[in-house]
């Protein structure tokens, strides 16, 4: 249910969006939020940490690898590295662009 869900956003954002950048920060801004996430499901109350448990996946590495495994799983997992370095480069080039010296 949960790749289905994050599969049915993207292509949304593909779509509406049709630029590779924005592409790139949607996949990291939904993994930074899987993310806190998780680490409410770890620190809070205990119906908090079950309702998390059930319901949100622990970030996008882990819904790949649930769903998939072998090479595959390789393929996906180095894809989802590229493209937050991706993430990373452009962020750093927003930094530096808007950073007056």
């Amino acid at each position: 249910m949960d790749a289905i869900i994050f599969l049915i956003l993207l292509v949304i954002v593909i779509i509406f969006f049709k630029r590779f950048s924005n592409t790139v920060f949607f996949v990291a801004i939904f993994d930074i939020l899987l993310r806190i996430l998780t680490f409410f499901k770890y620190n809070t109350f205990k119906e908090v940490k079950d309702f998390l448990g059930k319901y949100v996946p622990e970030n996008i590495p882990h819904i790949i690898g649930k769903y998939t495994e072998g090479t595959i799983y390789k393929v996906l997992l180095w894809f989802y590295v590229i493209i937050m370095i991706t993430f990373l480069y452009y962020v750093i080039r927003i930094f530096i662009k808007r950073k007056k010296f």
